[in-house]
This record gives structure tokens, C-alpha cells and sequence, in this order.
């Protein structure tokens, strides 16, 4: 197997945005990953032999709320318990530097939702429920 790297806080724009396409989630452009990436909480970036293979990050105000976005695994990748590092890192940053009164979201596409669970996370219905802005239809 392969040697893993696991990088804190330096996930460069050109890697975040490679990896979410190859990994099946939408595309983002270079200005927003250029915007958006500096303002991320905490990042983890998986490599193997110097290939970016994963990735995630944590985002919000640091104290209120924060979201956890952005878990991606490559495909050759998958099945290897490499989302399973990535959230132990972000979980692990969750409880070390967040207030416990912080609400942490996230949303799961799919049956990513099982690993998440494994984490602590919990479905939010039927207390709430998730919605998003959608720009096409403005």
C-alpha cells in the first residue's frame, strides 16, 4: 500500500477544485476556490505518493456555527477508509478547538450520511430541515 500524507490548513485551489470534479461533486470556479479556500476553519488534504486522492474542509465563524464541506475521496481511491481519516481529522479539530456549544453541519449526499453518522451526526428531521438558495431560479 501506498504511503498516506495527510496536509493541515494548505489546500491549494487547483488541487480543491481537480478534486471535487474527479470525485463526482459540482464544479467551482477559480475565483470562488481562490475566495472561499483562505476562509476555510481547517482543511485536510490526503496524498499518496504525492497524488491528491482526498480531501476536506470545516467552515463557519469558528464559535456559533460551522459546516463541514468538501469530503471527497478520488474513485481509484474509494473503499479504502480514506473518508474515514479525513473525518477523524475533522472531527478531531471539531472537539479540540470549538466551543461545545457550537452547531457543527453537514450536509450528506447519498449514503455518505453512514459514515457520518459514525462521527456523531445526526439526521435534523423532524426538528428542521435543510434548504438551500437556488440561483436559477432568481
Amino acid at each position: 500500500m501506498r504511503e498516506l500524507t495527510i496536509i493541515e490548513n494548505n489546500l491549494p485551489p487547483a488541487t480543491y477544485r481537480h478534486l471535487r470534479v474527479s470525485s463526482g461533486l459540482s464544479a467551482k470556479s477559480v475565483e470562488a476556490s481562490e475566495k472561499g479556500l483562505p476562509n476555510s476553519l481547517y482543511t485536510v488534504l490526503l496524498q499518496k505518493e504525492g497524488q491528491a486522492v482526498g480531501m476536506g474542509r470545516l467552515i463557519g465563524d469558528g464559535g456559533c456555527f460551522c459546516q463541514v464541506v468538501d469530503i471527497c475521496v478520488a474513485p481509484d481511491f474509494q473503499g479504502q477508509g480514506l473518508g474515514k481519516i479525513i473525518m477523524q481529522h475533522i472531527t478531531n479539530y471539531i472537539h479540540d478547538k470549538l466551543p461545545d456549544t457550537c452547531y457543527v453541519s453537514l450536509i450528506a449526499d447519498g449514503d455518505a450520511c453512514f459514515l457520518y453518522e459514525k462521527f456523531g451526526f445526526r439526521d435534523t428531521l423532524p426538528t428542521s430541515k435543510g434548504i438551500y438558495l437556488d440561483f436559477t431560479v432568481l
